[in-house]
């Protein structure tokens, strides 16, 4: 839809997010209120509307452009299109931008009965439920099984090891590697009696992620992230790194890319970011997941870093129908996550560095990209918990503590040369430092 059209009423673009996914990507907001269109924000029940109408107050903090916002107490289509009836009419609205998982189906039911660019219906479906991906892309992820939930007792796997997960959550969370039937019922003990469960073939080798800017179902942009998790330490699966773009043999690359297009092809998705996650079995490509939102964790941040261009600014072009482009990396970007041991979280230093603590604060650490031929360099540290937060086990996204952000040359090796900073960051767990490195 183009912005020079004539209407009356104020022009708007209505964000679907959360608080957490709202401080990550604040840019978004800031390019959105430069363009003199207002964010009207839709947020779920795990945001603390307290707190974020607190944020948008300060006229200080980077929220504080929102011009509305709106807590639903779920993300169901009838709740979010019955609730957003009043901006419709009084709005002029050109986009529709979703930026936190839970809203992706109603995002892209919206903005279609609006017919302004978006995912599609049926694409947002499929990104938003588990099973309908693993049967609709069937050809490109591993063998699998699920099990509705007045199947419980005949959950089952016909190989061990097997990775068990319950389809409707989010984060990592209930993602379990099982090695025999015992550890399967044990296992499901875990999840609720309404959720479907999953059983899939367990696949080896690196995980990637691909991150994709579509316009109209035509490809403007791709790029491959390569991922660790700690699942050589546990049966978890749970993201403690990223490296942006992953450096792997051209090869390699190319055949995620060319995988995460026939995926898309697939999904017939038109337009909007895409985070589509791959492992690579003997250098072929096993679908895991598909999103039709943006990336978690610093992903972003480190497309920045390692282009020297924002990407929110390229989403808000996809939303509004506007051309868009982005540039090819000539740098290198690492997030990596500190090691903790169980405990009370106190406190957390960098010498020589500003501590973010981002669920407190409300926002990311805005950064600035390096020189081509710049030195590596700690740009942030970010911690995702707030102070005196239990640390435990490391089963899921939303249990991680301190992470740094690493800005690097192109040719640098990113695993080694991300730990001379990892091993600065001193995490003070109940009166004592921790040892972060690993």
């Amino acid at each position: 839809m183009p912005l020079n059209r004539q209407s009356t009423r104020p022009p708007a673009v209505i964000v679907m997010s959360d608080l957490a996914a709202l401080a990550r990507q604040h840019l978004l907001i800031t390019d959105i209120a430069e363009r003199r269109l207002a964010s009207l924000v839709i947020v779920g029940p795990s945001t603390d509307l307290a707190k974020l109408t607190g944020f948008i107050g300060d006229g200080a903090h980077p929220l504080s452009r929102i011009a509305a916002v709106r807590q639903l107490p779920d993300a169901a289509i009838d709740t979010v299109l019955s609730s957003v009836q009043d901006w419709i009419v009084n709005f002029d609205v050109r986009g529709v931008i979703c930026s936190g998982e839970v809203f992706v189906d109603p995002a892209g039911v919206l903005s279609e009965a609006l017919g302004l660019p978006g995912p599609g219906t049926w694409a947002a479906r499929v990104c938003r439920d588990k099973v309908m991906q693993r049967v609709v892309l069937r050809d490109y992820g591993p063998s699998w099984r699920s099990f509705a939930p007045h199947e419980r007792d005949a959950v089952t796997s016909d190989t061990y090891p097997c990775v068990v997960k319950p389809a409707g959550r989010m984060f990592s969370s209930g993602v379990v590697r099982v090695e025999n039937d015992a550890e399967l019922h044990a296992a499901l003990s875990a999840y609720g009696p309404d959720e479907t469960i999953l059983v899939e073939e367990l696949v080896t080798g690196p995980e990637f992620s691909v991150e994709a800017l579509v316009d109209r179902g035509e490809l403007v942009w791709s790029g491959v992230t390569a991922k660790i998790t700690n699942e050589d330490s546990s049966p978890y699966f749970t993201e403690i790194g990223h490296t942006s773009p992953a450096k792997l043999p051209l090869p390699q690359s190319d055949a995620l890319i060319t995988a995460n297009a026939a995926v898309l092809k697939a999904l017939r998705f038109s337009s909007g970011i895409t985070h589509v996650e791959f492992r690579l079995r003997d250098g072929q490509p096993v679908l895991m997941e598909v999103a039709a939102r943006l990336p978690g964790d610093a992903i972003t941040m480190l497309w920045y870093l390692a282009t020297g261009r924002l990407i929110e600014p390229a989403m808000v072009d996809l939303a509004l129908g506007v051309r868009t482009e982005y540039p090819a990396p000539t740098r290198r970007a690492v997030q990596r996550f500190a090691h903790h041991r169980p405990g009370r979280l106190a406190d957390v230093h960098y010498a020589g560095q500003t501590v973010s603590w981002i669920t407190e604060d409300g926002y990311w650490p805005t950064v600035t990209p390096s020189d081509i031929h710049g030195p590596a360099r700690c740009v942030s540290v970010m911690v995702g918990l707030p102070r005196g937060a239990e640390l435990g086990t490391l089963n899921e996204s939303n249990g991680r503590s301190a992470s740094v952000v690493v800005d690097l040359p192109w040719e640098a090796d990113p695993d080694s040369a991300v730990l001379a900073f990892l091993d600065q960051v001193e995490l003070v767990i109940d009166g004592a430092t921790d040892d972060n490195r690993g």
